[in-house]
């Protein structure tokens, strides 16, 4: 399994903020968003993702829905408010 990302802490902020934009809270949903922040970080191609995130087309079909649909710039605007600066 890849190292996450994510601390417990900020996952339950960020899970806050992804309810009240109207993301289904699936069983899988942190590790979408982990697979998704990986994807960003590291720069890979979706179909190099690593299997520990699930299915690659899932996950780039919910990214790509969440962009088209202004969810991430809403996301990146509710965690602008209150920023972690450490």
């Amino acid at each position: 399994m890849p190292r996450l990302m994510l601390s417990d802490e900020f996952w339950s902020k960020l899970e806050k903020i992804l309810l009240q934009e109207a993301i289904y809270n699936k069983r899988n949903l942190r590790m979408t968003v982990e697979g998704m922040l990986y994807r960003m970080r590291v720069g890979c191609p979706w179909r190099d993702l690593p299997e520990a995130f699930g299915s690659w087309n899932s996950i780039y079909k919910r990214f790509n829905a969440w962009s088209l649909s202004s969810k991430w710039l809403r996301i990146f605007k509710a965690l602008s408010i209150d920023p972690d600066c450490e």
